[in-house]
């Protein structure tokens, strides 16, 4: 049972036959594809071209549109300092990717990076010279949403929603086949193009170190640790010959970059290894709340078809439902994280900040604490369990996410999966929740 009200139906062979007829009489085909394949996002329930969206951007300018608020301009950045604080986003959050993997790449090079700022639910990527700042947002429904804010003065500016050119690459099996967001590691020339037949990776907090920052700065010590960060190539026959100990533990970029246009002089380590937790974390709910609406659209179809109960959930939709839902729970548990084996520390106030923004049990402990010596995270489950995209899960997928969080915290799970957890983990994890998440389900009350 994926729902207090579902019921679990028989499905025979008969049925499975009437069912391919009604499937197809009602054009619903592809709703029966793997969770790997296309998803139809452009039809209902998703309809992501043209479904109203409520992210930040979006009520950002509805603000605007009332006069309630304005962009401050200067010369130097444009509008950026102005969003930035618009959004929440603080400038210890900036990060500098010098690869020309934007499409404003004619003006990206090793001296003239790209800034990438983020918060929670929003992230906001600045070009020198360049003529647009470019947001990509999080709605809690529809997930990634793609922005342009055009950097010429003007008496309304405004911001320009993008649904198609953005998805080319933010919609593939890189961020999880949903409109999503998307951390790359090359390997990059000394122009900053990617050498496209060395690879290129996609990071999350799954990724060894020794694969990220291909094509990004980054300042801050990792000890004896290696990264492809802060380096170019310099053998074009052997593009995948960093000198990875020429670019470690840099901790002021002078020589490699003039950084005074930028709002800081940082591109920081534990900036980065949040933002590469947060993106794949985002898309995994993302892929979660569009597989469970599809799912139960598609059922309600055959439902009423067939003249079965409105509310009946056959095993494949369980099925569906309940496979989106436990790589949720895996990421937000952050199976399969990348062990760390030296101390890392960053040089802005970005951890300090981050982690201090709560929220707190009675015994002062949060989950957005950092260890940064084993792990990302001292209480290794994501922040993200209090966004507005979790809550707006559909309840199905919520009513699973929370029954195995249970299981796993309180020792029931013992698979390898969570094995990275120790009791003491568990234990905290399930008293952080407990005092600090709203809506947490009854049961999780009770011993």
């Amino acid at each position: 049972m994926l729902g207090q009200r579902g019921i679990r139906i028989k499905w025979g062979r008969g049925i499975s036959r009437r069912l391919g007829v009604v499937l197809l009489g009602l054009g619903l085909g592809i709703w029966a594809t793997s969770a790997r394949g296309e998803l139809p996002i452009d039809r209902e329930p998703i309809d992501y071209h043209n479904a109203p969206v409520h992210d930040p951007v979006a009520r950002l300018q509805e603000r605007l549109d009332r006069g309630e608020v304005t962009l401050r301009y200067d010369d130097k950045n444009g509008y950026l300092a102005s969003v930035l604080e618009q959004l929440g986003i603080s400038p210890t959050s900036q990060m500098l990717v010098f690869s020309k993997t934007s499409f404003q790449h004619t003006r990206i090079a090793p001296k003239t990076p790209r800034a990438v700022y983020f918060g929670d639910d929003a992230y906001v990527g600045w070009v020198r010279g360049g003529d647009v700042i470019e947001i990509a947002a999080v709605d809690p429904r529809q997930g990634a949403t793609f922005y342009l804010l055009d950097q010429q003065k003007a008496d309304r500016p405004a911001f320009i929603r993008q649904t198609e050119t953005c998805l080319q690459c933010h919609a593939s099996p890189k961020t999880q086949d949903v409109p999503g967001h998307l951390v790359r590691s090359v390997f990059p020339d000394r122009t900053g193009l990617p050498v496209f037949r060395a690879g290129s990776f996609v990071t999350s907090h799954e990724s060894p170190l020794a694969e990220r920052w291909g094509g990004w700065y980054v300042t801050g010590t990792h000890g004896e640790q290696r990264h492809m960060g802060n380096v170019v190539v310099t053998d074009p026959e052997h593009p995948e010959q960093l000198d990875k100990d020429a670019g470690a533990n840099v901790t002021d970029l002078a020589g490699r970059v003039d950084t005074w246009p930028y709002l800081t002089p940082h591109s920081d380590i534990v900036a980065l290894m949040v933002l590469e937790h947060q993106t794949q974390m985002h898309n995994y709910i993302t892929l979660a709340n569009y597989q469970t609406r599809l799912a139960l659209h598609s059922e309600a179809a055959i439902n009423q078809a067939l003249h079965r109960p409105a509310d009946a959930i056959s095993p494949s939709t369980e099925r569906r439902i309940r496979n989106a839902a436990e790589k949720v729970v895996k990421y937000l548990l952050f199976a399969h994280e990348a062990p760390l084996t030296s101390k890392i520390t960053g040089t802005s106030d970005f951890a300090r900040e981050f982690s201090a923004r709560g929220p707190f049990d009675q015994r002062g402990r949060s989950l957005r604490q950092f260890d940064l010596e084993r792990r990302l995270f001292r209480y290794p489950c994501s922040y993200l369990i209090y966004s507005e995209a979790f809550d707006t899960l559909p309840q199905p997928a919520k009513n699973h996410i929370y029954r195995r969080l249970r299981e796993v915290l309180t020792g029931q799970d013992q698979s390898p999966d969570f094995a990275h957890l120790s009791s003491e983990d568990r234990r905290a994890i399930l008293e952080i929740l407990l005092a600090t998440k709203p809506g947490l389900p009854d049961d999780w009350k009770t011993p």
